[in-house]
């Protein structure tokens, strides 16, 4: 695993050293287990329900089932991998396959954000343009939004991973429990104002999102608080996706903080916890906090 070098074709493997710290593996691996067949089988269920569901195929419904895909996709790049290695005695990642995951969880985040965007808009236009609602909302503009909502995020991850495959590096030690594009760059001995530039575009257009999704909202509460059944339309829709949004925002700011400004001082267990909440709690709350929801036909909008 020593294989430092200022030629990143001679990194054949990455280790992954966040395990060094790990104990009661085997309990570890049968929770881990069970929350990957916990997330697998609330976000299938909830994704049948709406594609069998005729009363479901609303754009509301279409917007949810794409965050669902999503979290399926998100985590099938984190724990089958993660879950071999806490039974394993050597824990090391492939470079292809470091770059791999590093695009599954980069693109995973990025596609959560857009999704949470279209949602914002979606029910900006059900509650503050009622009437205009399935004329800006149609079958068709909504498929290709969630299409856009895809491909942005994707084209943005791999130009990121190319980027960082493009790096010198001058050493294979990612003090992380699964590969991360920021571990990888810490290790770059060429230069990286390429990625950082582009980290800084990527960073303030889905910052830009955030904005866009905030000030839906004060629009939407604006109306809500005009009428009764606004209110009650807010309630029923909007608080689950705020709920999703803080939960989403929280746990990848830790994940930043910690990748970025992370102390010696605090133990390894709790840098662990904090490198893989954003894998784990959204997608377990989400479907759970949409899942009441997911019943609710809007007929009245």
């Amino acid at each position: 695993m020593q294989n430092f070098s200022h030629n990143t074709s001679n990194i054949v493997v990455f280790s992954l050293s966040g395990f060094n710290a790990t104990v009661y593996r085997v309990t570890l691996f049968s929770l881990t287990l069970l929350s990957y067949c916990v997330i697998l089988v609330i976000n299938v269920s909830l994704i049948l329900t709406i594609t069998l569901d005729e009363n479901l195929h609303e754009p509301m419904y279409i917007c949810l089932c794409n965050l669902f895909i999503n979290e399926l996709y998100g985590t099938a790049g984190f724990y089958p991998k993660f879950a071999f290695d806490l039974l394993s005695d050597v824990h090391v990642i492939s470079y292809i396959g470091c770059l791999l995951q590093i695009f599954v969880i980069y693109s995973y985040l990025l596609v959560d954000y857009s999704a949470l965007a279209l949602m914002a808009y979606d029910r900006y236009v059900a509650i503050c343009r009622p009437l205009e609602y399935h004329s800006v909302m149609s079958v068709r503009r909504t498929a290709v939004l969630v299409a856009l909502s895809w491909l942005v995020p994707l084209c943005c991850a791999i130009i990121s991973v190319t980027l960082t495959s493009t790096l010198q590096l001058c050493g294979s030690h990612i003090e992380k429990l699964y590969c991360e594009n920021w571990a990888i760059v810490k290790l770059a001995c060429s230069s990286t104002k390429a990625i950082d530039i582009f980290g800084l575009i990527v960073m303030t257009f889905y910052i830009g999102h955030f904005l866009f999704i905030l000030g839906s909202y004060v629009q939407l509460v604006k109306s809500a608080l005009k009428s009764r059944e606004g209110r009650r339309k807010f309630t029923q829709t909007c608080v689950p996706h705020l709920l999703c949004l803080f939960n989403v925002s929280a746990s990848l700011l830790f994940d930043v903080m910690y990748s970025r400004y992370g102390s010696a001082a605090v133990p390894q267990s709790v840098n662990n916890f904090m490198a893989i909440q954003f894998l784990l709690i959204p997608a377990i709350v989400n479907p759970i906090i949409y899942g009441e929801h997911s019943r609710l036909v809007l007929r009245d909008v």
